[in-house]
């Protein structure tokens, strides 16, 4: 299923629509702050982090010290709110107030970039739901399709 969204594609009308879009604001308010390569960078953190904790949750499972079941369980919240942190920037940032139809030239560019997102948000609940690096691949890869529609070329 991801394998129609995770091709490369070209800028769409959200990332040829320049700077004109700047003055739109990133919370509900909306307060006109808007820094979408810091939103993209922070999505790239937010992943990192979910990956070196699935990481560090497999090499403290097999332990039966307090010490390490309490770190392992650290790293279960750490995971969970990183990828919810993900999951709030996909929808209330990018889907809720910057993917709108009539920034796009073409209704199949809106489609696109509708399936774009939903991919990366299903990535992101996928990481909350196993320990499997595999899920950070597929988020690594909808964060990379979603992010040219947010970074000037």
């Amino acid at each position: 299923m991801l394998l129609s969204v995770t091709r490369r594609r070209a800028p769409t009308a959200l990332a040829r629509a320049g700077p004109a879009l700047l003055v739109r604001g990133h919370c509900q308010v909306p307060c006109g702050i808007f820094d979408d390569p810091a939103r993209v960078a922070a999505m790239k953190e937010d992943a990192a982090t979910i990956r070196k904790s699935m990481v560090q949750i497999g090499e403290l499972v097999g332990k039966d010290d307090a010490l390490s079941f309490n770190q392992a369980t650290r790293w279960v919240m750490t995971k969970e709110a990183h990828a919810g942190s993900l999951m709030t920037t996909l929808g209330e940032y990018m889907l809720a107030q910057r993917v709108k139809r009539e920034l796009f030239e073409k209704e199949e560019e809106y489609v696109e970039a509708l399936k774009a997102h939903h991919a990366a948000l299903q990535a992101a609940m996928k990481t909350k739901q196993v320990v499997d690096v595999a899920a950070c691949d597929a988020l690594d890869t909808a964060i990379e399709n979603v992010a040219p529609m947010y970074l000037k070329a």
